[in-house]
């Protein structure tokens, strides 16, 4: 009996240890990802407004409208990085993207409220996007593959990648 109340415990200890259990939780601070992105000197954040004709387009993007009246990104004139959430299944998920040149040179998720779907935090996911670009309608110029059982997560990241690109295109626009 008492061998069994040991292998009964052991299992509920190794449930807990699980990996959905390690799967919600900040994976790199934010301000760590742009101490990364810009060598320990990031530049001061600069304001992009949304105004009427961004507004569309995001929405045409994301599936919805973006309830903000501006975002932030950090540009050092060789490179910008964009700190975006997008919601996952039910919370959102918060993704720092590396953007030049019309490309995306880095995707990082750095906080991850789901409890499902936390793959796409994996370098073999996240990888896909390394010199990703826009083409017609917004839209990557690659598939992004997908994870069984991480639709949602994949959609979501995806989203953000098109975003960020379309933004950096904007940005690049008003100069």
């Amino acid at each position: 009996m008492a061998r069994i109340t040991i292998y009964i415990l052991v299992a509920i200890y190794m449930l807990h240890l699980s990996p959905i259990s390690f799967a919600k939780g900040t994976y790199l601070e934010p301000e760590k990802f742009l101490q990364r992105v810009f060598d320990g000197n990031p530049p001061e954040p600069k304001k992009l407004w949304i105004k009427k004709d961004l507004k569309a387009e995001i929405k045409n993007i994301l599936g919805h409208d973006l309830k903000m009246l501006r975002l932030r990104y950090w540009d050092d004139n060789t490179k910008r990085a964009w700190i975006l959430e997008e919601i996952g299944r039910d919370k959102p998920i918060t993704v720092g993207l590396v953007t030049a040149d019309g490309k995306i040179l880095d995707v990082k998720v750095l906080i991850f409220r789901e409890s499902r779907g936390w793959e796409v935090k994996y370098p073999f996911f996240t990888d896909q996007f390394k010199d990703a670009t826009l083409v017609t309608g917004n839209n990557l110029d690659r598939k992004i593959d997908g994870i069984s059982g991480a639709t949602l997560s994949v959609n979501a990241l995806t989203k953000l990648g098109r975003l960020a690109l379309f933004l950096h295109k904007h940005v690049d626009n008003k100069k």
